[in-house]
């Protein structure tokens, strides 16, 4: 048995093939990652059933594996109450670049070719989906 924070084979895997500039998509229960998301990206199904795996949870162990270079958001409206967003926030570490974009700019980088994982949560919470691009190993 592996001594590690996550267990799920495929998972570590598809982690280990994830280099320089790779995209890692993490999904809220919402988010329709078999349609939005890269064809050729190895999808995790982490949601059976709402907010049982959330998306802060995958995100905090994602990052003992990973640098983080840039994280990508979807924009969401003025007077929503994104909880979410101060929470990813604590998370990541101070000199990552945060960025917002329209959610078909989002869409369209979920769906590139840079990105090789895609992992679904039964996070219940809107606008929680996140895209993690993969920095380097100093």
């Amino acid at each position: 048995m592996i001594k590690s924070e996550i267990l799920h084979p495929e998972l570590l895997a598809t982690l280990a093939k994830c280099g320089h500039k790779t995209n890692i998509l993490i999904t809220d229960s919402n988010y329709s990652f078999v349609t939005n998301s890269s064809p050729n990206a190895t999808i995790i199904y982490l949601n059976f059933c709402t907010d049982l795996v959330k998306s802060t949870i995958v995100l905090d162990k994602i990052l003992n594996y990973i640098n983080v270079e840039k994280v990508t958001l979807m924009e969401y409206p003025q007077d929503f109450d994104n909880t979410i967003d101060s929470e990813y926030k604590a998370l990541l570490p101070q000199s990552v670049d945060i960025r917002y974009v329209a959610r078909n700019d989002f869409y369209a980088m979920a769906k590139s070719n840079d990105t090789l994982l895609v992992i679904a949560t039964g996070e219940s919470r809107c606008f929680a989906n996140i895209i993690l691009t993969v920095g380097v190993v100093a």
